[in-house]
């Protein structure tokens, strides 16, 4: 049997690719097609938290609304209705009772974590720069890389090393573009304080991240969800009647606030609902690499909307971002050991299965949009 049958047998090529073209051509071609997937659904997550971020800003700075537990919360509300009450008709195991019994206290700190990840980074505006605060972000990268290599034992390529370079020097670019173009920087009457509280929360976020990529491959998104909004909007409205009750008060109700905080919410629940999907078919490093060009869109519909000063700088980031992307997802991160081994999320029971007396195995399991991709090492079949 040739090289390229084994190739497709193990990675599940559809046979009608092979059919009146060269295998080489077509796994080419599949190759490129899911290279350009992945990209493109982490641009849809960046669009989403352009929109938050638009939103925001109409309500902080032209109607004085400055709400972020308050809409959290409405994230957490909307995500307690559809997926938490889906897990309470549920039957067996995957009843919200259930899973309560087994994992709540996991579930608690879960929903901490993302809360305070949330607000830390909001708060952080009020005393550091916005550039600040785009460099400072990128910290959850390397959270995210560690976490993965010690807890999800992923183990990463050159090339992906280099894609995150090129990346994050994308990032530098664009805070180089605001300096130069003397774009808002916010207010940045105590520095220190706000580079604090955006530090901490881009460790939360990893933290968060991570933990989620974890129960999306071992339980479910929809529970992932229903717990987040369950915990969320239980811990955020504690937040809110204690620290935020007064501003609430302050917000000049009318139809335009309304259709803000509706839209706010619409993203939020979108990016909510969307980024455990993306996660499960690429991984929590490549998603938090594509949504470095956040920034970028939310300035690009700033030179309509607030008429910012342009740079060409600002496209040479983009594009940059957008090949650290491309080179990170060129190839797949495989599993350091066989991922029968983790320590489970949830208590595992089931069959141990005894491997072959062989040399230290890495088997070909991988976490990237590109599916699955053949080493050298041998390979485990898990039944």
């Amino acid at each position: 049997m040739n090289a390229m049958v084994g190739i497709r047998d193990e990675v599940n090529f559809p046979p009608q690719c092979f059919n009146g073209l060269p295998a080489d051509l077509c796994c080419f071609s599949l190759f490129f097609r899911e290279m350009l997937i992945s990209v493109a659904l982490g641009q849809v997550l960046s669009l989403l938290i352009c929109g938050i971020g638009l939103t925001s800003k109409y309500l902080s700075e032209d109607f004085h609304a400055n709400t972020p537990v308050f809409q959290s919360f409405l994230n957490y509300i909307l995500l307690f209705l559809v997926y938490t009450t889906t897990l309470a008709v549920r039957q067996g195991e995957e009843n919200l009772l259930a899973i309560l019994r087994r994992r709540w206290w996991k579930y608690m700190i879960l929903g901490l974590i993302d809360l305070e990840a949330n607000y830390l980074v909001v708060k952080a505006y009020q005393y550091t720069t916005l550039t600040s605060i785009q460099l400072l972000d990128c910290f959850v990268i390397p959270v995210v890389i560690l976490l993965s290599w010690f807890f999800l034992l992923i183990r990463y390529k050159a090339v992906h090393f280099l894609g995150i370079v090129v990346c994050i020097l994308g990032m530098g670019c664009m805070a180089g573009a605001d300096v130069l173009v003397g774009r808002h920087q916010g207010a940045g009457e105590n520095k220190l304080v706000g580079d604090l509280l955006v530090l901490g929360g881009a460790t939360l976020y990893g933290i968060s991240n991570v933990w989620e990529e974890y129960i999306i491959r071992t339980l479910s998104r929809v529970e992932f969800l229903g717990m987040i909004g369950l915990f969320g909007a239980f811990f955020s409205g504690i937040q809110l009647a204690i620290m935020e009750h007064k501003e609430l008060l302050k917000v000049p109700w009318d139809w335009q606030i309304g259709l803000l905080y509706v839209g706010f919410s619409a993203c939020m629940f979108g990016l909510y609902s969307f980024m455990p999907v993306v996660i499960k078919k690429t991984s929590a490093t490549s998603v938090n690499l594509s949504l470095l060009t956040a920034d970028l869109y939310s300035l690009f519909c700033g030179l309509f909307l607030f008429h910012y000063k342009f740079s060409g700088l600002y496209l040479l980031s983009f594009f940059t971002i957008l090949i650290g992307l491309v080179l990170y997802s060129s190839t797949s991160t495989y599993v350091a050991q066989d991922p029968r081994v983790y320590k489970q999320f949830r208590n595992p029971s089931g069959p141990v299965v005894d491997l072959p007396a062989t040399a230290q195995v890495e088997p070909s399991v991988t976490y990237t949009s590109l599916g699955q991709e053949t080493e050298e090492e041998p390979h485990v079949r898990v039944a």
